[in-house]
C-alpha cells in the first residue's frame, strides 16, 4: 500500500516539491498514534434540521423494525450539508486530526475524524474536491503537515487501494476463510447489554445510535474481538454491512476479510491486526471502570482481549512463525510460563462470549 500512495502522491502531484514529498517524508503515520490528554474536548457536530422529505423518510424507515436509530440528524442528505460538514472539518478539527485519529476518547464519537466517508461512497463529495481543500486549508497555515499528510493519506492511499483490491481480488474472495473461524455472530453485536466489556458496549452502543464509529474501533476492538473469538467472516461482513451507513461491497469486504479478520492468509495485509488489552487502555478511555484489567490474562478480572490475544496466538502460532511481522508477537508467546491456563480460561470465555454472558 505505502508504495500505491506514494505513486498516488506523485501522480496528482499532491504535497510534493519536484519529485520530492513537502517536508522530506511521504508518511507521518508515527506522529499520528498519540491518545487524547485528560479532558479533552473536540468540537462537537451539531445535528442539522429535517426537512419534510427527510423527516417523511425517517417516518418510512421508522415503521420496520430494524437495529438502529432512524431519528438520528448527524447525516447529510443532501450536497450542501455533506460540504457544510467538510467546512467544519477544516476549521474545526482539522489541525488536531493527526495527532489523535487513532485515539478512542469515551466522551467524544467522532474525535476529530471529518466523518465524511458516507458522502465519499455516495456520490455527495468527490475524493479530489475533497484531498484538494484540506490542502488549500493546509497550505493557508495553522495545520501541521502531519495531519494534512495523514488525511489525504486515508483518501488517496488507503481507500483507492482498498477500491483497487476488491477489484482484484473478486467475488469470491469474500469467501475466504483460511484461519477456519466458524464461530456465529457474538449476540453483544446485535445487543451491547450482552458483554460487561466497558469498550465493547460503548462503541456498539455509538453505532446503534449513529450507525458509524471511526477506523480504530472497526479494526482494533470490533474486528479484533471478532477475530480472537474466531468469528466466522461472512457472518461478521454481513454484520459489519448492515450496520455502518458507509458500507458498500467494495470497502467492507477487502477491509473486513483481509484486514480485520485476516481470512485471506496475507494475501492483502502481511500480518494479523490483533492485540491484547493493553492497546484498547493505550488508546482508549474504557478500561477505567470496567469489570476486566488489560494487564491480567488469567483469573477472574482477566480481561478477554489479553487472555484471548494469547490463546489466539497459541492456536495459530504454526502458521504465524513463518512470518517475519509475527516474530515477537510468537517468541512473547514461548515466553509464557501459563499458557495452559490461559487456554483454559479462553475456552471458557469462548463459551461465554458466544451466550452473551461477558
Amino acid at each position: 500500500m505505502e508504495n500505491f500512495y506514494r505513486q498516488q502522491r506523485i501522480k496528482f502531484n499532491l504535497l510534493m516539491e519536484a519529485d520530492k514529498p513537502v517536508g522530506g517524508e511521504w508518511n507521518y503515520d508515527h506522529e499520528n498514534r498519540n491518545p487524547v490528554p485528560k479532558d479533552y474536548q473536540p468540537y462537537e457536530l451539531k445535528p442539522f434540521k429535517f426537512d419534510q422529505i427527510d423527516q417523511e423518510v425517517a417516518d418510512e424507515v421508522s415503521k420496520v423494525k430494524s437495529w438502529g436509530k432512524s431519528e438520528n440528524k448527524y447525516w447529510a442528505t443532501t450536497r450542501k450539508q455533506a460540504l457544510q460538514r467538510l467546512s467544519e472539518f477544516l476549521e474545526f478539527n482539522f489541525e488536531n486530526f493527526g495527532a489523535y485519529e487513532d485515539a478512542m476518547p469515551i466522551n467524544s464519537w467522532s474525535v476529530n475524524h471529518s466523518v465524511i466517508s458516507p458522502y465519499l461512497n455516495n456520490g455527495l463529495l468527490h475524493p479530489m474536491e475533497v484531498v484538494e481543500a484540506a490542502i488549500t486549508r493546509y497550505e493557508a497555515g495553522g495545520i501541521s503537515l502531519s495531519s494534512c499528510e495523514g488525511f489525504i493519506r486515508q483518501i488517496i492511499g488507503w481507500r483507492e487501494y482498498v477500491n483497487g483490491m476488491y477489484w482484484y481480488l473478486g467475488e469470491e474472495f469474500k469467501k475466504e476463510n483460511q484461519l477456519s473461524a466458524n464461530r456465529k455472530l457474538l449476540p453483544l453485536f446485535d445487543d451491547p447489554t450482552k458483554t460487561k466489556m466497558k469498550c465493547v458496549s460503548t462503541i456498539i452502543s455509538d453505532i446503534e445510535e449513529r450507525a458509524w464509529t471511526h477506523h480504530i474501533p472497526r479494526l482494533m476492538v470490533l474486528s479484533n474481538l471478532a477475530n480472537l473469538t474466531g468469528v466466522n467472516p461472512i457472518e461478521f461482513l454481513d454484520w459489519m454491512r448492515r450496520v455502518f451507513i458507509d458500507a458498500t461491497d467494495w470497502v467492507m469486504v477487502p477491509n473486513v476479510i483481509g484486514m480485520g479478520l485476516h481470512a485471506d492468509g496475507g494475501k492483502m495485509m502481511t500480518k494479523p491486526y490483533v492485540s491484547g488489552g493493553a492497546y484498547i487502555s493505550k488508546m482508549g478511555q474504557f478500561c477505567k471502570g470496567c469489570e476486566y484489567d488489560p494487564k491480567v490474562r488469567v483469573g477472574e478480572n482477566a480481561c478477554p482481549f489479553t487472555n484471548l490475544y494469547w490463546n489466539y496466538l497459541d492456536q495459530h502460532q504454526e502458521r504465524f512463525k513463518k512470518n517475519h511481522r509475527m516474530f515477537q508477537q510468537i517468541n512473547g508467546l514461548k515466553r509464557l510460563s501459563n499458557i495452559d491456563e490461559v487456554k483454559l480460561q479462553a475456552a471458557n470465555y469462548l463459551d461465554l462470549l458466544s451466550t452473551g454472558q461477558i
